[in-house]
């Protein structure tokens, strides 16, 4: 039984370990609230993709309400007044926002510009082994 323990808490520790890796990590976060209807939209529109998308994998979607405020960690060049608000986050500062849900057509594109304002990724396997 004890090694079931262990394994539990080793489990843990890499889960951990792997959320503050993803933390200084690229993403986008969504400022959102209860019965904001282009939030729906989106949610009807993009949400279902967005993790399979090349975009998806560069900046993981991040939810947070706008009631509930700033997150901790989260340095943003200004407030947050809309919903919804993508703010797209690089080591826990902003790199740029789109204010508001264009549309698909648009939020893709928009998107891909903000998603140009980051660090080149570096190549798979660097620094591995």
């Amino acid at each position: 039984m004890g090694g079931s323990k262990r394994a539990g808490t080793a489990g843990l520790a890499i889960a951990a370990w792997l959320a503050a890796d993803d933390v200084a990590a690229s993403e986008l976060v969504m400022f959102g609230g209860r019965g904001c209807a282009w939030c729906a939209r989106f949610d009807a529109e993009i949400a279902p993709v967005y993790a399979k998308t090349e975009e998806g994998r560069r900046a993981p979607l991040r939810r947070v309400e706008l009631e509930a405020g700033t997150p901790d960690g989260l340095v943003l060049a200004a407030p947050v007044r809309f919903t919804p608000t993508f703010v797209l986050v690089d080591e826990g500062r902003e790199v740029g926002r789109i204010q508001g849900y264009p549309g698909e057509d648009f939020f893709w594109g928009l998107l891909g510009t903000l998603l140009e304002r980051l660090p080149a990724e570096p190549a798979r396997g660097a620094g591995e082994g």
